[in-house]
């Protein structure tokens, strides 16, 4: 089972209010994902369903001790797994309840929905916003959007260092008034030059090499540190022995034997070292006897698991680079 099933069989385990409870404390790209998984959740046995609470009731006994305050805990929790940077606006959010809902809003909302929102608006108050964003929903919108802004907002997505915290009130004011929520913001680090990699890293091939090659046509060495801080599906041949067995984990076979389908020689040598004979023979076999794939679905599916290797990476799973060292 991957992890989002696991999750999805333990809130369905708690029952619907505590699940509930659970599910505030939860990003939007979380919470769609484990709805997705519990929607398509059918006969779990009990007996699995007692494995997945057991191993949750272990992993807590040996993550914490009596005495310890549960905002303390929290606190500890998440900046030990995500970083003092990272963790700090889950923490805001989770124990001080300082929630941008103007711009935490456009989370929630279908990526079509944001680019309608946004299309009219300055390049620059549409960097910041995308910078705002996670990065897959990010390069989602920036594909909606028309042809000749995209280079625009990603080269200022690389540029932004930063933005003041009454930059940001009024932009999540702006937000609000089409929408609900509050303005109580601090300071902010949005975009930079890894942001528009990561976020141009996750978009269709072809509009990744159209954007680049735009960006390049105005701003070569700009354009050369976001492809030094790219990571593409080829560097998969790069990365650890450990690092790759544990993304195997998380990926289904069907999406991996679609991804190797155009895979360079030496992730798909990688790949199949670092999994058990058997399972490496039958993805063999699932591969000769699926036949010709489109392009665009084995594109698809090396971007799911970029994704995945991307999201274990910021966790500090794994550990993996692209020629730059963005993600470590």
């Amino acid at each position: 089972m991957s992890g989002v099933e696991r999750a999805a069989i333990l809130l369905m385990s708690l029952g619907e209010t505590e699940a509930a409870e659970v599910l505030k404390h939860m990003g939007a790209k979380d919470v769609q994902k484990l709805g997705a998984a519990m929607a398509t959740l059918s006969n779990v046995s009990r007996e699995r369903a007692t494995e997945v609470v057991d191993a949750f009731i272990a992993e807590l006994d040996s993550q914490t001790s009596l005495g310890v305050g549960a905002d303390d805990y929290v606190r500890r929790v998440l900046v030990g797994a995500l970083g003092q940077d990272k963790a700090s606006g889950l923490i805001d959010r989770i124990l001080l309840g300082r929630n941008s809902k103007g711009l935490e809003a456009l989370k929630w909302m279908e990526t079509r929905a944001v680019a309608d929102i946004v299309r009219n608006e300055h390049p620059q108050i549409v960097a910041i916003v995308l910078s705002y964003l996670d990065p897959d929903q990010a390069a989602d919108v920036l594909g909606q959007l028309p042809d000749r802004m995209k280079s625009d907002v990603l080269m200022r997505i690389a540029r932004l260092d930063g933005i003041q915290p009454a930059a940001l009130r009024e932009l999540d004011e702006i937000m609000e008034k089409q929408f609900t929520g509050g303005n109580n913001l601090k300071a902010s680090s949005v975009g930079g030059v890894k942001v528009a990699a990561t976020i141009l890293n996750l978009m269709d091939s072809s509009e990744e090499q159209a954007i680049i090659g735009r960006i390049g046509e105005l701003d070569q060495e700009l354009s050369q540190r976001i492809q030094d801080l790219m990571f593409v599906f080829d560097d998969l041949a790069d990365v650890d022995d450990r690092s790759v067995q544990t993304l195997l984990r998380d990926v289904g076979s069907e999406t991996l034997g679609l991804a190797l389908k155009g895979a360079d020689p030496r992730v798909r040598d990688k790949i199949l070292r670092n999994m058990s004979k058997r399972a490496a023979e039958m993805l063999v076999e699932d591969m000769e006897a699926r036949g010709p794939a489109k392009l665009s679905d084995v594109e698809a599916a090396q971007k799911e698991i970029l994704a995945i290797a991307r999201r274990l990476a910021d966790a500090g799973t794994i550990v993996i680079g692209g020629k730059g060292e963005a993600f470590v």
